[in-house]
């Protein structure tokens, strides 16, 4: 049945149709929406793991058991997943395992640009990417036959575009697939150094198997026109390729790693000229050169940023592209009634240092809030805090923060908070707990009580967490209340040994709005409620006013206003 779909979901129906029976994954853009619509198929066992290390781990797990299962993440999160990642590649599976990784080339929601490419290379794991969403269900379901055939993890590298873009795809069955029986080999799967040896022999000796087969896959083909100029491309780069460069001869590259080296080689000896186009690092150009076949590609395209068509043009035909109306710049904002806002209002007024982390809070290091010193990664804050106050002292950390998301904090902020009781040191905590993953779009984690199919589940409660782990100091406020979180903060701030504090309110996008607020004539135009950024509050030429159809009535620009100017829009 035709139907037409974004890439992440021709994934999860590739996975469907491939008799997938388990998935696990942790949200991260561009590639949550592959485990959300695999959670729809009622014969698959989904769920959001804590962190993309244990998704991986419950990958492998049911692999060895027999099943197909398929693994999620975006390109950070699979440096979490690495540890198990590279002895995985050793000891191959049992039923099939597709890692499917999600690069974001112009790094539209994330903290870096990495290129996965090179993890595939490393762990010496098979990389397929597909061009369209047709390919990404097809190539899907060849990676579970491929794993299965060469006793081998398979990654699907997906990029933004191709995630997110739709065309159209063909449904298909379910195979039926059989769980395959689970059979005792300590040799192959407990991997210490004696049996690590042997398996990496065997890796050498499967790798050469999987480089002659990707040779004959129909996924890497060549297509003849102009023997002028050959163009080497794979994923979305080949749609911008047949677009404006019409008259090229193309080899599309379907298998990234192994790459069909002996293919290309035959193509190149028909074309003149061979440009390889490829976003990011010259990956395959390295592999070519490397195998003795002359090309270009890095110095006429940058190593970053998204090769858009427009691109293409600039730079390889040193044409100026067609125009378009410059777009009015708009920074991301937090949403109206975002509970964060206010709290990071108290952090600004409290001149603390701050060492932020990953998700919808990050926004509080931009203007009006200027609240966030750093950020490196899924749960740094609090590690980066702990290195702060050893280099500069318990005084120091008594005006340094960390601030953490609860999804976060469970992804990977526990262990940081356990070294800093275990160390004996001041490291001061603030969880922003908004009871979901904002930034991805909702999904549920362990500290909300909900599964990935909305059914109950035991609710972690971070105040009995952080006993455990041996806090000295601990407190909870509720986030809308100014007056609370900043004695809350400035108490907390100067207590001696670790403090863990919990800024409690849902997100504002899952809860239901209130009544809306609205200004009053009692306002002496002070400016004091617009300088949190609301997007709600206005800025007019005359005095601040309240748009009614965004404000949701959290009541943080009325605690703010000094002469009560703010107040409840009376119901009409």
């Amino acid at each position: 049945m035709k139907k037409l779909a974004i890439g992440n979901y021709a994934v999860a129906r590739g996975a469907y149709e491939a008799g997938v029976t388990v998935a696990s994954a942790y949200p991260g853009t561009p590639s949550t929406e592959v485990t959300e619509c695999i959670a729809k198929y009622p014969e698959i066992q989904a769920e959001w793991s804590p962190n993309e290390k244990v998704a991986l781990e419950v990958g492998a797990g049911a692999c060895y058991a027999g099943a197909r299962a398929l693994v999620g993440m975006k390109h950070v999160g699979l440096n979490v997943a690495a540890d198990p990642l590279f002895t995985l590649s050793y000891t191959g599976v049992n039923g099939g395992l597709v890692i499917v990784t999600a690069d974001d080339p112009g790094i539209h929601s994330s903290q870096n640009e990495q290129d996965s490419r090179y993890y595939a290379m490393s762990a010496k794991i098979p990389m397929f990417e597909p061009s369209d969403s047709e390919e990404a269900r097809t190539f899907t379901k060849l990676a579970f036959a491929f794993s299965e055939q060469y006793d081998t993890p398979v990654f699907m590298r997906m990029t933004t575009r191709v995630a997110h873009s739709q065309s159209y795809i063909d449904e298909q069955p379910r195979e039926n697939v059989p769980i395959r029986s689970y059979q005792k080999n300590t040799d192959k799967y407990v991997m210490m150094p004696a049996n690590a040896r042997k398996r990496r022999v065997a890796l050498e000796a499967r790798m050469q198997k999987i480089a002659a087969a990707v040779e004959s896959l129909a996924i890497n083909r060549a297509e003849y026109a102009s023997t002028d100029l050959g163009i080497v491309c794979a994923g979305i780069l080949y749609q911008y390729v047949k677009d404006v460069l019409p008259d090229a001869s193309v080899f599309k590259v379907g298998s990234v790693y192994p790459l069909p080296l002996e293919s290309i080689r035959a193509f190149s000896e028909k074309v003149k000229r061979l440009v390889v186009i490829e976003e990011m690092d010259g990956f395959i150009e390295n592999a070519l050169k490397v195998a003795g076949i002359a090309c270009e590609g890095k110095n006429i395209f940058p190593h970053y940023g998204e090769l858009t068509s427009r691109v293409i043009v600039e730079n390889f035909l040193h044409q100026p592209s067609p125009t378009a109306e410059p777009a009015v710049p708009r920074p991301p904002v937090l949403c109206p009634g975002c509970p964060h806002r206010g709290v990071f209002s108290v952090i600004n007024k409290l001149k603390l240092n701050v060492m932020g982390d990953i998700g919808c809070y990050t926004l509080g290091a931009l203007a009006p809030l200027n609240a966030v010193d750093a950020v490196l990664c899924m749960g740094a804050s609090i590690g980066m805090n702990i290195g702060a106050e050893k280099a500069q002292g318990r005084e120091f950390a008594k005006k340094t923060l960390s601030v953490i998301g609860d999804s976060t904090f469970i992804h990977s902020g526990i262990t940081g908070l356990i070294d800093a009781v275990y160390n004996n040191l001041n490291t001061k905590i603030l969880i922003l707990d908004n009871a979901t993953t904002g930034m991805t779009g909702h999904q549920p984690h362990p500290g909300t009580g909900r599964t990935i199919y909305d059914q109950p589940a035991y609710k972690i409660d971070y105040e009995e967490l952080a006993r455990a782990c041996g806090v000295p100091n601990i407190a909870t406020f509720p986030a809308y209340d100014l007056a609370a979180a900043e004695k809350t903060i400035r108490e907390q701030m100067q207590k001696d040994g670790v403090s863990l504090m919990i800024a409690k309110e849902p997100c504002a996008l899952i809860k239901k709005s209130a009544a809306a607020f609205t200004v009053t004539d009692a306002c002496v135009n002070c400016k004091q409620c617009v300088k949190p950024g609301c997007p709600a509050i206005v800025n007019g030429k005359a005095n601040p006013y309240i748009d009614a159809a965004l404000c949701t009535g959290c009541g943080v620009c009325a605690q703010i206003c000094k002469v009560h100017a703010i107040v409840k829009a009376e119901k009409e």
